[in-house]
């Protein structure tokens, strides 16, 4: 029986969409008017390059076996879903609307999945010998969570990397890396089994006899999500620049031992909060993969067009450092840097 599962976020969102609707499972993603409108006529288009093949193949939504909608926040019911899936960026569940629903979701006890970079409140609440009421500061909107029971909140890593392209529309998403979802369990063993359910059936999905990339993996430990953590400080975040932006590719093999420095610190917070050396991912690993990661990150883009807001997984890192004993002079200017950029972004729109 397939199951339901509800989406917030229809970009990135789409993606995880797409690998459930190639398994069967029927999805719902939550977006704007104008984004639920074309969905609901033209339904979505993800490309992936299976291995081994130069060109990547499209995946319409029409054609996969599970079956997909799309609504606006005010109309979505989460009662009626199996699992929430959050894949909007951290500073969009601070709008009216979704804090509605979010609100909605709460009270529905359904359990809910997370695939931002931020982990939200209630899942960093798990992690034992965290104070997670003093990380509020990094978050948009921290009151957002409060109503969430921390055991039916996890996380999953969003490592693939994909993004739209600027000549098609807001239903397309292109992947770039076809790297895999990786998630944590649910406190009940009940919602973590529909993970693996879930985890199976996108296993098992052939395409010409083909494996198609993009898995998701549920793993036992809590801390296997904060592995990217270390890749977000050395590269995402660095390509901040104090004027402009920089590759991914440029901030971590600019300067290759200071980046891996920058990883090896972050590394060790997320082992100090319980992660053992097997859940993170070695820095060579890393560096081999930032040789092909060509653009500034998202968040570095977003900066550089005037975005004010953007999730703060940086300023989070500072602030659990700080509370760990491990502050660290390079993650103050990573943090300093990308501060400094977003209030000028606010001074320059208020003088507007």
């Amino acid at each position: 029986m397939a199951r339901k599962i509800l989406i917030l976020g229809a970009s990135y969102g789409s993606l995880l969409g797409t690998k459930l609707l190639m398994a069967g499972q029927d999805v719902t993603l939550v977006c704007r008017t104008d984004t639920a409108g074309l969905i609901e006529e033209q339904g979505t288009e993800v490309r992936i390059r299976l291995k081994d093949e130069e060109t990547h193949r499209t995946f319409r939504s029409g054609d996969l076996p599970g079956r997909l909608s799309a609504c606006t926040p005010a109309d979505a019911v989460p009662s009626d879903y199996d699992m929430v899936a959050l894949a909007m960026a951290e500073p969009q569940y601070s709008s009216p609307e979704i804090r509605r629903l979010m609100a909605e979701i709460a009270k529905s006890g359904v359990p809910c999945l997370s695939i931002m970079n931020m982990p939200p409140l209630p899942y960093l609440k798990r992690i034992p010998g965290l104070n997670a009421d003093r990380l509020g500061a990094a978050f948009t909107a921290p009151e957002v969570w409060s109503g969430f029971r921390p055991g039916l909140v996890t996380l999953c890593s969003p490592d693939p990397q994909a993004f739209r392209l600027p000549d098609t529309g807001a239903n397309v998403l292109h992947v770039g890396l076809p790297t895999n979802f990786k998630a944590a369990p649910f406190e009940d063993p009940r919602d973590t089994a529909v993970l693996k359910e879930l985890e199976a059936a996108i296993d098992a999905v052939r395409v010409d006899g083909k494996d198609v990339p993009v898995k998701l993996r549920v793993h036992d430990s809590l801390f296997v999500p904060f592995a990217k953590w270390a890749m977000l400080m050395t590269g995402n975040y660095r390509c901040v620049m104090p004027q402009g932006v920089r590759p991914i590719r440029d901030a971590v093999l600019g300067d290759a031992a200071r980046s891996e420095a920058i990883y090896t610190t972050v590394d060790r917070i997320v082992m100090r909060l319980g992660a053992t050396d097997g859940e993170l991912v070695p820095f060579v690993k890393y560096a081999a993969a930032a040789e092909g990661l060509q653009k500034p990150s998202s968040a570095a883009r977003a900066i550089d067009a005037g975005a004010d807001r953007i999730e703060r997984v940086d300023l989070l890192v500072q602030l659990i450092a700080d509370q760990l004993g491990l502050a660290s002079t390079d993650i103050d200017t990573v943090v300093s840097t990308v501060t400094s950029r977003l209030s000028a972004n606010r001074q320059a729109a208020a003088a507007a």
